[in-house]
């Protein structure tokens, strides 16, 4: 399986949500890069996705999204593929 990383914050309900749905999944490993915690992480997440919301999450080198672009790919039954690539 793919590194999962995803920038998150302590009080992020769509972060929890993502994380419960990565953990539906089979996906137990997740690094999280607590972007409330250190701004330069924060800029570079910025700098990576072009995006300021939380949470931002990569799968492998592939920018997923957000967590509605996690669900979305869950709903159309690609997230499976792309967790096993």
């Amino acid at each position: 399986m793919p590194k999962v990383l995803m920038y998150a914050t302590a009080v992020c309900p769509f972060c929890v949500r993502a994380e419960m749905l990565l953990n539906s999944k089979g996906i137990t490993e997740i690094e999280k890069m607590r972007v409330d915690l250190d701004l330069r992480l924060r800029e570079e997440m910025v700098t990576k996705t072009g995006r300021r919301t939380v949470p931002q999450i990569y799968i492998g080198d592939t920018h997923v999204g957000g967590f509605e672009e996690l669900a979305a790919l869950d709903r159309a039954g690609r997230l499976d593929s792309i967790l096993q690539a």
